[in-house]
């Protein structure tokens, strides 16, 4: 493996967004099965449903940004010598 895929593998961009999508498609989840009860607690607004929505599009920007812009090669210099 590469120096460089090793290093987008722990890039922050990929694990924030990451766990903005996953937590994302859960919320957004709840927020699609929402009884009348959590309903009236939220004064109508499907709260959960939206801060899914809000939370995907989070990740999915972070992870666009990383695609869009990938880090940088690891150098010469940068690498220890045995």
């Amino acid at each position: 493996m590469t120096e460089r895929k090793i290093a987008s593998r722990f890039d922050v961009r990929r694990v924030i967004g990451g766990l903005f999508v996953l937590y994302g498609l859960i919320v957004t989840g709840v927020g699609l099965l929402d009884g009348p009860s959590e309903l009236d607690k939220a004064q109508g607004v499907r709260i959960n449903l939206w801060m899914g929505l809000g939370m995907l599009a989070v990740g999915l920007l972070m992870l666009l940004w990383l695609r869009l812009n990938p880090p940088p090669e690891p150098s010469e210099e940068a690498a220890p010598e045995d």
